[in-house]
């Protein structure tokens, strides 16, 4: 495996990880802004990346919390909701978040103190595969592929998905479509 693939992938699974966990600030949304159109390109993930950088520069910050809290919070809860265990049971806190909490565990990757959100919310399990892959201190490939199989493969490109579809997503919409092209690339890649 390549350190700089690996590098890369860490690096998107962090970026989507830190645009669930809450609303961009203004220098996420300049990075956003940013990003280099590829020369001659022309893929899904290179559309995927300027939908993301278009929707960046459409976006301010008070209009990103806004949606933020109206697709992820609500009043009671949002239009979607970014729970493993809620794709896979209906439920929250659910039999899948015990298995994540125990693969962590076994993995020796712990929750931060302060953290409110479970392990098993979007943004978390997305960091932890961001750990996971990012060179030096990742882990094999065999590790990699059984931790997104057993976590991210079986409900994440659902939400995406959802998230792609919610009636008050702009901006999200494509946070949504990068991470369903960035899945389809990482099923490819651990199946090598």
């Amino acid at each position: 495996m390549s350190t700089d693939i690996d590098t890369a992938r860490a690096h998107v699974y962090s970026l989507i990880a830190v645009l669930l966990a809450a609303p961009p600030t203004a220098d996420l949304l300049n990075l956003l802004r940013r990003i280099d159109d590829p020369p001659d390109a022309q893929s899904r993930m290179t559309d995927a990346w300027q939908n993301l950088k278009s929707a960046g520069i459409e976006a301010d910050t008070r209009q990103l919390d806004e949606e933020y809290h109206r697709l992820f919070v609500g009043l009671g809860r949002g239009e979607v909701i970014p729970y493993g265990s809620w794709y896979q049971t209906g439920s929250l806190l659910d039999k899948p978040l015990a298995r994540l909490r125990s693969d962590l565990a076994t993995l020796g990757i712990e929750r931060r103190p302060g953290i409110k959100e479970t392990e098993d919310h979007a943004a978390a399990v997305l960091e932890s595969m961001a750990m996971i892959c990012s060179p030096p201190d990742g882990f094999d490939v065999e590790t990699q592929r059984k931790f997104f199989n057993d976590h991210l493969a079986a409900w994440l490109g659902l939400f995406f998905g959802d998230l792609q579809q919610a009636m008050t997503a702009r901006f999200y919409r494509a946070v949504g479509g990068l991470g369903e092209v960035f899945l389809d690339l990482e099923k490819v890649y651990l199946d090598l």
